[in-house]
This record gives structure tokens, sequence and C-alpha cells, in this order.
């Protein structure tokens, strides 16, 4: 449902002309369309009393510097209890620097748990704008159901954001981003995802394939100048994590798909990184040092579900048997391999902070035979997902002990997926559930061919489907269900968003149905 509180209408307050009210320094430096919010608003990892919001300064965004002058900008910003704001919680004034994109950060504190805020930024008579977020319920406290979404892999070129036209809609207390907010790639009038399928271009990045900070910087602000994409962050808080396409494909460590040297690798993984910072809704514990950022990280909500935010990237060694897809070879069982760092894989064993507890992350944790005809001798794996790090898989599952109600909620895949994840020795673990693209893999169909030849193959797998769109997670005391939301396609405007189908998890058993 639409919140009745936040319309359109309201999400699109705040879009002006020029900022007439803006100190003159700035009325005699920024050009162009003006409106120095252009790329909207965000909020982000919520907590009892507050979240991040942020925005970015950019009134000419794909030029350089966005068309900002070089010189740190005073931000005004307020929340409130209500989107008119005649009950303002909270107001400060924030500092955009040059040195981040005059991006700004806001760690707003102090507010009540529990309940949804608004929030927006002024320069002078300009203001963005409305965003809504809602707080985190307090630590520990009972909590009956939460819905929240996952979503990810939202190839600009691949299609249109319709999908997070009807997320904007959806009730939900915070989006999980699984990664995948941008694609490093150039252009190009036809591609072939990794099964070798055609995709078609349906808008253009502007540029190259992407190296520098400069051009990071550029493709975020293509992204977020999507009114969908706008609409969507406006409504919802989100929890944000990078895959590879942040950096390039398939990078791991320090080493891409390409061999570049590490020392020259690490250059373009630190300047993507610090983009990825200026423009997510994160706090200021995952500002970059070098090409190190802290991303991983943990969210209570109540006594419902302790939520762990993995990083399965920056700490992982790189694939075996030349990656992609194939047969598993000796370095799949490699003592060496590691997906996670001592610090995650410790954390991964903590007690449970709630009923539920939810692995947030990237790449699939269920092992997969990838065949998909009879004529295929040899099982296939992808290469770059947790199957094909036998040991470090293991001994994650292993941390987790025999409890039940382990969920894990992954992406990259350009399918939707549901499943088990079973250990070594056949015995089920937790429950996977797999998010489709937002549009990474074009409109796409109800099944792959071969699909039943994958669900023949893989007993433990109960769900697969071809479309585009997102995951809704309906969260209880008595169980989880996850409705698996697609559309009819991407291609073109209009998409139809339908619910495909419901995966039920009843706590205290590892076992997924259809619901």
């Amino acid at each position: 449902m639409i919140h009745p509180a936040l319309t359109r209408r309201t999400l699109l307050t705040g879009a002006g002309a020029l900022l007439a009210g803006a100190p003159a320094i700035l009325r005699a430096q920024i050009t162009g369309p003006g409106d120095p919010f252009p790329l909207g608003v965000a909020a982000g990892d919520p907590a009892p009393d507050g979240f991040v919001i942020w925005t970015r300064l950019a009134p000419d965004p794909l030029a350089e510097h966005g068309g900002m002058p070089m010189i740190p900008v005073p931000v005004q910003w307020e929340v409130s209890t209500d989107p008119r704001f005649t009950q303002v919680a909270m107001r400060g004034e924030a500092i955009a620097r040059p040195e981040l994109a005059h991006a700004v950060h806001i760690e707003v504190t102090g507010l009540a748990a529990d309940r949804p805020y608004y929030y927006r930024f002024t320069i002078g008579r300009e203001r963005s704008l409305t965003g809504r977020a809602r707080t985190a319920p307090p630590a520990g406290s009972r909590i009956d159901r939460l819905r929240i979404a996952s979503v990810g892999c939202q190839h600009y070129e691949d299609g249109l954001y319709t999908a997070y036209r009807h997320l904007a809609g959806e009730d939900v207390g915070f989006v999980f981003h699984y990664g995948d907010y941008i694609y490093e790639g150039r252009g190009r009038d036809r591609r072939t995802d990794a099964l070798g399928l055609p995709v078609a271009t349906v808008r253009r990045y502007v540029g190259d394939e992407i190296y520098d900070l400069a051009d990071y910087r550029r493709r975020y602000a293509q992204t977020k100048l999507d009114p969908d994409l706008q609409a969507a962050h406006a409504m919802h808080a989100f929890v944000a994590t990078f895959d590879d396409h942040e950096i390039d494909n398939n990078w791991t460590g320090d080493g891409d798909q390409d061999g570049t040297p590490p020392e020259i690798f690490l250059l373009r993984r630190q300047a993507a990184l610090q983009a990825w910072y200026e423009h997510m809704p994160v706090r200021r514990a995952s500002l970059p040092h070098g090409p190190a950022i802290a991303m991983a990280r943990r969210l209570a909500w109540g006594d419902l579900a302790d939520f762990r935010f993995l990083d399965t990237r920056q700490f992982r060694t790189r694939q075996p048997c030349g990656d992609g897809f194939g047969p598993a070879c000796p370095g799949v069982e490699s003592d060496a391999a590691r997906v996670l760092d001592p610090a995650q894989q410790k954390a991964a064993g903590l007690p449970a902070a709630g009923l539920w507890t939810v692995f947030a992350q990237q790449v699939m944790m269920m092992t997969m035979d990838r065949r998909r005809t009879a004529a295929e001798p040899t099982p296939i794996m992808n290469l770059d997902t947790w199957a094909a790090y036998a040991r470090p898989r293991e001994q994650f599952l292993a941390s987790l002990g025999r409890r039940p109600d382990v969920i894990v909620l992954t992406g990259d895949e350009h399918q939707n997926f549901a499943g088990e994840v079973r250990d070594k020795a056949g015995r089920p673990v937790a429950i996977e559930f797999v998010a489709t693209s937002i549009t990474s893999g074009g409109d796409g169909q109800d099944r792959r061919a071969g699909s039943d030849v994958m669900l023949a193959n893989n007993p433990h797998l109960k769900f697969i489907n071809d479309q585009r769109g997102y995951v809704v997670c309906d969260i209880g005391r008595e169980g989880w269900n996850t409705d698996y939301m697609v559309l009819d396609r991407v291609s073109a405007p209009g998409g139809t968003l339908s619910r495909r189908i419901r995966m039920t998890v009843p706590r205290g058993e590892t076992v997924v149905r259809a619901g």
C-alpha cells in the first residue's frame, strides 16, 4: 500500500529552479539547472534512536564536480514527525565538502524508537524532496512482525527501474540492498550475460568503462537521477552493501578478472569504494581508509530478528578453477581459501539476539549443480559462490551450531531461488532466499531453459524463476514468509508487478515450502 501521508506529489515537493536564497558566492558560481538536489535524498542504517540521512549537492550532475564550486557548502536539515514539518524533532547544519563530492551523511540521534519520521534538506530557499524512514524498535523489545525488502543488481542499461516505483509503495521497515548498485562496464548495443544469453541495451550509461573517482561519481549520479529509484529511497531506509560491479566484475580482495597488478587494482578499488561511500546512506564508520572500507555490520530488530550484513568481496581469496561456471578443481578444497575476515567469521557464531538470525550477503551459499541438460556429464558450479570455497563454507556453517531459524538473504544471480543450505553431511543448516535483479539480465522469463533439470539435480532447491523484481520478507514469531514479486517487463515503461510465489518457513524447522 502507498503510505497515505507521503504521496508522489509530496515526494516531488522541493524541486525548484535557481539557488535564489543561497549565499552570494554560490549564486555567482553555481550555474545550469540550478536545483542543488537533483539526486534526491536517502536514509539508511536505522537504529532505535535514529538513522542516517543523505543527499549530494550536484546542480549539474554529469558535469565536472557535479556543477559545484570547489568550496565547502553549509546545508540545513530537518527531521519531523509529520510530512508537513509542523512538528520538527531535530534540525541542524552539515557541511557538504568537495573532498566527498559535496555529499552529506547526517547520523540523526535522539529520536523515538519504532516509528516513522520525515526529513529534508535546504540551501537558502531551495529545498530537497521529502524523505521518510523508520527507526528500529528498542533492543530486546517484543516485536511480533517485520516486513523488509531485498533488492539489487540494477544494471541501468538492461532496463527501467519500474520495480523501484512499486517498491516505493510497499510497507516495509527497511530495504536490504545486496549490491551491484552500478555497473562498471561500457555501453554496447547488445550484450550477453554469464550464460551467453542476449541482453538488449534499453538505455545507455555515459562514458566508457569506469576507472577513476570522477568516472565512478558520474556513474552513480546518472543512476541516481532515475525518478523511480529516488522514490524508493525517499520512502524507505536502505541498508546498503556492495558486491562486485561497484568496482569490477567478480573482483575479490586485491585482484580483478583481468590480471591487473594488485597495487594498480587497489587504486581502482580505492576510487570505487570512496564513490560508494559518497552515494550511500551509511555511517561515518564506513568512511574508507585507502582501499579498505568497513562494510560488515549488525542490526537487531527488537527480539524478532538479528540481521548480520556480511562482506563477501573485500577479504576473499581469488576464485578457484579460473572462475566462471565450470566443474570443480582441487582448488575448491583449498585450506588457504577465505571468504570472510576473522572478525566476520567470529561474529557469525555469536549468540542470536532475536528469534531469527539473518545473514544478509552477496553470493549464493547453497551448493548447486548448474547442469541444464542431460548431455552435460560433469556437475557444474558457479565458482564465484560459497560453494567454490568448501573449507570456509563448512567453517561458517559449523559456527552456527545446530540453532534453528537461520535465514540467508542473497543476490548476484539475476534469478530467484529458494532452498536449503546444507552442510557437507547433507544436513539443512539454514534457508536461503536469493532475490532476482531489478533489471540485470533484461526482461527474462518464468524459467530459463534447463531449470527443470536443475530442480531435479538439486533436491534442496525448492524454487527457481528468471524474472526481474524483488522479494518481500514478512517475518513473524511463528514463521517467515518470502514473497517473490516479479515484473512482466523492464524493457519498456508500464511493467506490471505480481507475486510469483510465497515461500514459507515455519519457526523451529529448517525447511521451506510454497505457502
